[in-house]
């Protein structure tokens, strides 16, 4: 006998069908399909049940007592698997990217993106932190982010995989009247015996304590202690006017009200960032933003390193492509 589990959605079609006409020619023209190959697709379905679904005479068909029992069940059955054929009929569910913050050029991907393939739902929503995004991205309740996959934790990437996207340079945000707004670039060394805020405490963000550490060492700059997250810009202009503490940041960070954000020289700083997703993940979405995000690395020179520029030592970015 076969194993009832592996049954063949056909075999129970071919039995609802008989089952309702009581009939197997009319049966069969129900289907679209011979009577021959219907009296076998019966005999199949009765062999993996181990029961008798018919009585059949030379003048009618009627129901055994295992096809009364089998009926109700096998049209469960087909409504599900009917509703499952129906959810994709229109095309995959829509795709969830974490964008991190906005303006920065994980939106740009997110936008070509979109352009390359503009019959997806392609969402975004905008949290902070690569290490809080993985733990949704392996729950699967998010399919992509953006972020310093070298980072994160060795667990965490193992479930992960990741594509190099950028070469991101550094930039430190400045209160308006710091004596360093004046400069159009802030070398580093400018920062010694200064506090400058990194994101300490938050555990959705350690990446970027951490690579502020790495960045920091022996240049005598010290990590702000944790505080809570501002949430908003007129609560980040309100804190930085009452403790006016520099802030780490990249280039592309948007404009914050009451600061000014100026580039980091000598060396150059660069943040990598990679888009990321979990491992085994297949959606034409993930495909179409790891071609946007190729495309614009391409064009603009993203994973171009400037000269005299620094790196964590030891990183593990991601596949370049």
């Amino acid at each position: 006998m076969a194993n009832p589990n592996d049954l063949d959605p056909r075999l129970l079609r071919a039995f609802v069908a008989v089952a309702e006409e009581l009939h197997f020619t009319r049966a069969a023209g129900r289907l679209f399909v011979a009577q021959q190959a219907l009296s076998r697709d019966i005999r199949r379905l009765e062999n993996a049940l181990g029961a008798e679904l018919f009585v059949r005479t030379t003048r009618q068909v009627a129901l055994a007592p295992d096809g009364e029992r089998l009926l109700p069940h096998a049209r469960r059955v087909l409504a599900a698997h009917d509703e499952l054929a129906e959810a994709f009929r229109d095309g995959p569910r829509p795709f969830l990217v974490d964008l991190n913050s906005a303006g920065l050029s994980h939106e740009r991907v997110l936008h070509r993106a979109r352009a390359l393939a503009p019959e997806l739902e392609l969402l975004a929503r905008y949290e902070s932190g690569l290490t809080g995004a993985a733990r949704e991205l392996l729950a699967g309740r998010l399919d992509a982010s953006f972020g310093r996959y070298g980072g994160l934790a060795p667990g965490l990437r193992a479930g992960l995989d990741a594509q190099l996207v950028r070469y991101e340079p550094m930039a430190v945000l400045l209160p308006e009247g710091d004596p360093l707004a004046g400069l159009p670039r802030v070398p580093l060394d400018a920062l010694a015996g200064r506090t400058v805020y990194a994101g300490a405490g938050n555990d959705r963000t350690p990446e970027w304590t951490d690579l502020a550490l790495r960045l920091f060492a022996g240049r005598d700059i010290r990590i702000a202690p944790p505080a809570p997250l501002l949430v908003g810009k007129e609560e980040f202009r309100r804190v930085m006017a009452k403790a006016p503490t520099p802030v780490l940041a990249v280039v592309d960070f948007p404009p914050m009200p009451g600061s000014v954000l100026r580039p980091l020289t000598d060396p150059v700083p660069l943040s990598p960032v990679s888009l990321v997703w979990r491992k085994g993940l297949r959606h034409p979405g993930l495909d179409a933003l790891r071609r946007a995000a190729a495309e614009l690395a391409a064009h603009e020179g993203w994973l171009v390193r400037p000269p005299g520029s620094w790196l964590p030592e030891g990183e593990l970015p991601g596949r370049p492509s």
